[in-house]
């Protein structure tokens, strides 16, 4: 019976120094593997893993900011580089490069910038978008940005302004065509150069003539992204309708008198901006016609948007294969022609800033009415 216990005991603590031992190499092990963890369950599917900014992606992705096959990404896929001049607001890379936020000298892209690249995220979330404290306009404004207003003024400003327009004419006879002129066009998507008004100076501005500034809306919606989501740019129209009664934000109209001439104030006030717009667009097309003698057509989709009708028969002239840019241009003619541009480039004219709008409008009209004979007073319009 001594002898049963003395083994059974012999084999139980052998059992438990090979239980000691197995704990300390499976430890060991652990420890060893630490580096390759793995989940307690899989495998996985890249749907199932939860993505915490899933959402505002799927929004970006969506939106104009990222569709690499616009014009507005895509336009130098052959050149295999995007141009300095452009790369600034046509790609992130560019936007980063220009602001020195990949640690090169700022104000000045040093490239080249790849095509390929579009709105990124990196464009608006870069940390480094907190040290810019002010962005430049093309008329020379310096204005005051906090965090992602760098990204919204930098790239919705224009490359041109009224000052460009008026250094080009300073000389020149009023009426008389110069081959010194061609059109300066102010760009595309201009929402930044119509909010801030004649204070940022983005139109050409009549001597003697006052013109609205910045555009103050109620408290609240004071910045891009009071009004727009920023990952889809969509509007967000709910809020309008606290102090706006209409079913879209065309419909809006913040006067009570008619601005175009008809009287009709049921209307959204873009309705005046167009109408107003139209007939600046008409008494150009008739001042090259009539006063110059060299009749301009206007096709938005190509630029320069301005070419010659020499002969008067509707249709552009064509030479050598391609079309005729105009090059009549009077000082008169040319500074309508870049009112008409800049006012009519901001689609959201009448949401950023309808009164600037209707001002630079009026006052092209005016400036040809002389020309033409009309008398302005018969057309009944409000500035």
């Amino acid at each position: 019976m001594l002898l049963a216990i003395a083994i059974a005991a012999a084999l139980s603590a052998n059992t438990s120094l090979g239980q000691n031992q197995a704990e300390e190499d499976t430890a060991e092990n652990e420890e060893a593997i630490i580096p390759f963890a793995l989940p307690k369950s899989g495998p996985f599917t890249p749907a199932e893993i939860s993505i915490d900014n899933n959402q505002a992606i799927t929004d970006w992705f969506r939106s104009a900011h990222a569709n690499s096959a616009a014009e507005a990404f895509s336009h130098w896929d052959e050149d295999g580089e995007i141009r300095p001049a452009c790369a600034t607001c046509h790609s992130g890379e560019g936007f980063r490069d220009f602001h020195g936020l990949d640690g090169t000298e700022a104000g000045v892209v040093d490239g080249p910038i790849n095509v390929g690249g579009v709105v990124d995220c990196g464009t608006c979330h870069n940390a480094g978008l907190a040290d810019i404290k002010e962005v430049t306009f093309p008329s020379g404004l310096v204005h005051p940005v906090q965090g992602v207003e760098a990204s919204c003024l930098t790239c919705h400003q224009g490359r041109s302004a009224g000052v460009d327009v008026e250094t080009a004419i300073a000389t020149l006879d009023l009426d008389q065509p110069s081959p010194e002129l061609s059109f300066i066009n102010p760009h595309y998507a201009t929402a930044g150069a119509t909010w801030l008004g004649g204070y940022g100076g983005a139109g050409y501005q009549y001597d003697g003539l006052e013109y609205s500034g910045r555009f103050f809306h109620a408290r609240p919606v004071s910045s891009c992204n009071s009004c727009h989501e920023p990952h889809t740019l969509e509007v967000a129209f709910e809020p309008c309708t606290t102090c706006h009664q209409a079913d879209n934000p065309r419909d809006i109209r913040i006067a009570r008198q008619s601005y175009d001439g008809s009287g009709d104030t049921s209307v959204g006030i873009r309705s005046d901006i167009d109408a107003n717009a139209s007939r600046l667009l008409n008494m150009i097309r008739a001042y090259t016609g009539d006063v110059v003698g060299v009749p301009v057509i206007y096709d938005g989709s190509r630029y320069p948007y301005f070419f010659s009708d020499a002969n008067g028969d509707g249709i552009i002239d064509v030479e050598d294969g391609a079309p005729v840019r105009y090059g009549s241009w009077t000082p008169r003619s040319l500074r309508t022609a870049y009112n008409w541009k800049l006012v009519t480039a901001d689609p959201g004219n009448y949401a950023h800033n309808p009164e600037y709008s209707l001002e630079l409008l009026y006052d092209s009209i005016a400036d040809l009415s002389g020309p033409l004979g009309i008398d302005l007073e018969d057309l009944d319009l409000r500035r």
